[in-house]
């Protein structure tokens, strides 16, 4: 069963899609424009079926999920709305999945509440210490709302471009005008300091005491392998790397078989899968 509700954290609305029972598993999205908890995750929540259960929010200035007063978002608003979210629902252990901005929370959650977060898969992950803001983040945080943004944008993301088909640019436009002002706000130009503000310190990433998988696409220009992903090896503890070749910036979407098999596989670790 899947469900769409509402979750009031810290007096904030946030929106969240639910699936399954069992252990819990908070899936966090990318900084896209016209990103959502369901629209990143949806699939791979129906692919896995009801062995856990699957929370997959709009952070707070994506989807239905609006700003805190006051607030631009960041790595500390997005990190801690994600703990109150599961406070808030009353879960005491999960694992973590995140995909690229969504990887960096995960991760700063994971060392915030490390009593708390079990497993983290950080997936085209944002966050390495010295990682720069690549021409193509530049160019999806800026792309305009509308068809001819929404194509841009996706075939930045994807290696093969048969997947920019019409229907997912027809989807993706629709959700990007829908979030278009509060989207407005969040990365404004100069662009390097969101970056910054998402990298995560030396510090930071030692104090992740969970085990982690690094999900990456050989042919990532969004964050590139060199500067995103192996960087991480040298300041996690407990550390794999998962490299798919012939992908891009959304293994969910261009290997999806694979990438759930390799979700399930480490998910399912503790419990005999």
């Amino acid at each position: 069963m899947t469900a769409l509700r509402t979750v009031t954290v810290d007096g904030c609305p946030v929106h969240v899609l639910e699936s399954g029972t069992g252990p819990a598993v908070l899936m966090l999205h990318g900084s896209g424009p016209g990103t959502t908890g369901s629209g990143a995750w949806a699939t791979t929540a129906q692919a896995l079926g009801t062995s856990w259960r699957l929370v997959a929010p709009d952070q707070a200035g994506f989807g239905r999920t609006p700003l805190p007063a006051g607030s631009r978002g960041g790595l500390r608003v997005w990190t801690e709305q994600a703990a109150g979210l599961m406070d808030a629902l009353g879960i005491e252990h999960y694992a973590v999945v995140g995909h690229s901005m969504g990887g960096a929370v995960a991760l700063a959650l994971a060392a915030a509440r490390p009593e708390q977060v079990t497993r983290v898969v950080a997936v085209s992950t944002m966050g390495a210490p010295g990682a720069p803001l690549s021409a193509e983040l530049d160019a999806l945080w800026a792309a305009p709302a509308g068809p001819l943004g929404a194509r841009d944008m996706l075939s930045r993301l994807v290696l093969d471009q048969a997947l920019v088909t019409d229907s997912a640019v027809d989807a993706r436009s629709t959700a990007m005008r829908e979030g278009a002002a509060a989207f407005a706000s969040l990365f404004p130009p100069p662009r390097a300091r969101w970056v910054d503000d998402l990298t995560l310190s030396a510090r930071t990433l030692a104090a992740v005491r969970a085990p982690v998988l690094l999900v990456h696409g050989a042919d990532d220009r969004v964050t590139p392998l060199g500067t995103a992903a192996q960087p991480l090896l040298d300041h996690l503890a407990d550390i794999r790397l998962h490299v798919f070749g012939r992908c891009g910036h959304v293994p969910a979407i261009e290997h999806p078989h694979e990438f759930r098999q390799l979700l399930s596989c480490f998910l399912g670790w503790d419990r005999g899968h």
